[in-house]
């Protein structure tokens, strides 16, 4: 189906909708590496005209990527909630942004409808917002989880404890471990990013953070991002796995350039659930995605970034992920070229992610290389929690040793608490005060030699590796 619009003399048309779409996305490296950008701000003003005009049911009969050569359409087409998607099936594109921003919508309401929002839906939407509209409705959205402790309840902002060592030296990661502990992150999860994908380095991975989890009886969760395939076999051998990771995107070609399937990915998760480690929640997942997956895979299919990014919360969505990161500024300039492009990115990515019903958090992040600096993520972190962001990473002096990037830090997320009055999951935050980490106003206490937990430290903390 065709769209045009008209401004005087000069005639915009758009072939179909997902040409539309991607004309009406704001401006960005990616996009335009594509070939799918506007070529000019009138025609990109044009393509957000005609979109608010399509109907929201139109995104269910006209599919940007066929039925019958993608298993994630088939997903997203199979599992939509058509009562979920009746309050709001009557709505255009543009009625839709008015509908989200009423006041009269509030949680509930956006509870109700999340399994009916497509991604594609929530795409179009956040392609007519300002960034203060993707604030004020992520910040409506309730996305609440739970495994050890319980995630995205409003007023909290968890922390992911990211120890990673060049070598997957146990020692570096176990006193990094220790590190943010003090600082009072970890709660959404210790996840480490393995240097090695040795079966065996991996065992003694999981086996470290199980024991430091195990002797000071930390209410987290432990994971080290390793392929599926690997922690699968892991589980087989009875190590101490909590949550199963894997890098998603939102195509079914792009998710087998990581080498994965959604029958896979249904595999770990039956897997991770079998074990049944959870005490106050069973959600067993743990997916990262980010803008550019696809189009780097050249398993874009000419749809604009950003939508295939939301695609990828479609495959999140179905597994009932504890947690789903996205990576904003990791792939580097050629898809988010700067400061402010990957600000947007981050903001939709949250908005579209929390619409759908999928907890979402992000890695605040950017290369070396990208016209971006610190003061950028500064910004972001802040817009991202105000907005509700269910989690942050935290990375000794927010620069990751192993992947070489530049990220957040433990100061980072008691920057954010502090400021919001935000707090952390509260089943951690107990244990913080228990071990005289954090007093009752949630504020870091100082830290002496003499404090138990480095008193009483792991053996893994002092074993040569």
């Amino acid at each position: 189906m065709a769209y045009r619009y008209a401004v005087g003399s000069v005639q915009y048309q758009f072939k179909d909708l997902k040409t539309l779409m991607a004309k009406a996305t704001p401006a960005r490296s990616g996009d335009y590496l594509a070939g799918v950008a506007a070529e000019t701000y009138g025609e990109r003003m044009a393509a957000r005209i005609c979109l608010a005009d399509v109907p929201l049911k139109q995104f269910l009969e006209e599919l940007l990527i066929p039925y019958e050569s993608d298993e994630v359409t088939r997903l997203i087409v199979d599992t939509h909630d058509a009562q979920a998607f009746a309050e709001i099936s009557h709505l255009t594109v543009g009625d839709f942004r008015d509908w989200l921003l009423s006041d009269a919508t509030d949680s509930s309401a956006l509870q109700r409808i999340a399994k009916g929002v497509t991604p594609e839906m929530s795409a179009a939407v956040s392609k007519l917002m300002r960034n203060q509209d993707l604030i004020l409705v992520a910040k409506k959205c309730r996305v609440t989880t739970a495994f050890r402790n319980t995630i995205g309840l409003p007023g909290h902002i968890s922390c992911r404890l990211q120890p990673n060592h060049p070598i997957d030296d146990t020692r570096g990661i176990a006193a990094s471990i220790l590190d943010g502990l003090l600082y009072g992150s970890g709660d959404a999860v210790v996840g480490i990013n393995p240097a090695t994908d040795n079966l065996s380095t991996l065992a003694d991975l999981y086996r470290l953070v199980d024991d430091i989890i195990r002797q000071y009886e930390i209410p987290t969760q432990s994971c080290i991002l390793t392929h599926v395939t690997n922690q699968i076999q892991l589980i087989e051998k009875d190590v101490p796995v909590d949550l199963v990771f894997q890098s998603i995107a939102g195509t079914e070609k792009a998710n087998q350039s990581f080498g994965i399937s959604l029958s896979i990915l249904q595999e770990a998760y039956e897997a991770a659930l079998s074990l049944r480690r959870g005490t106050v929640g069973q959600n067993v997942m743990y997916f990262e995605t980010g803008q550019g997956s696809a189009l780097s895979a050249n398993a874009n299919f000419g749809v604009d970034q950003q939508t295939c990014e939301a695609r990828a919360y479609a495959v999140a969505r179905h597994f009932s992920p504890l947690l789903t990161n996205t990576v904003v500024g990791f792939i580097g300039p050629e898809y988010l070229y700067d400061g402010k492009q990957i600000i947007r990115a981050g903001l939709e990515d949250h908005f579209c992610g929390k619409l759908m019903g999928v907890p979402l958090g992000c890695d605040v992040c950017y290369t070396n290389h990208a016209e971006a600096d610190q003061d950028d993520m500064d910004t972001l972190m802040t817009l991202l929690a105000t907005a509700g962001l269910t989690f942050i990473m935290g990375i000794p002096g927010a620069d990751d040793i192993m992947l070489n990037y530049q990220t957040t830090s433990f100061h980072d997320t008691l920057y954010l608490r502090k400021v919001l009055g935000l707090r952390a999951a509260p089943e951690f935050e107990q244990w913080l005060m228990k071990m005289n980490i954090m007093d009752g106003q949630g504020q870091v206490q100082p830290v002496n030699p003499s404090h138990s937990m480095l008193q009483n430290m792991p053996k893994s903390l002092l074993k040569v590796t």
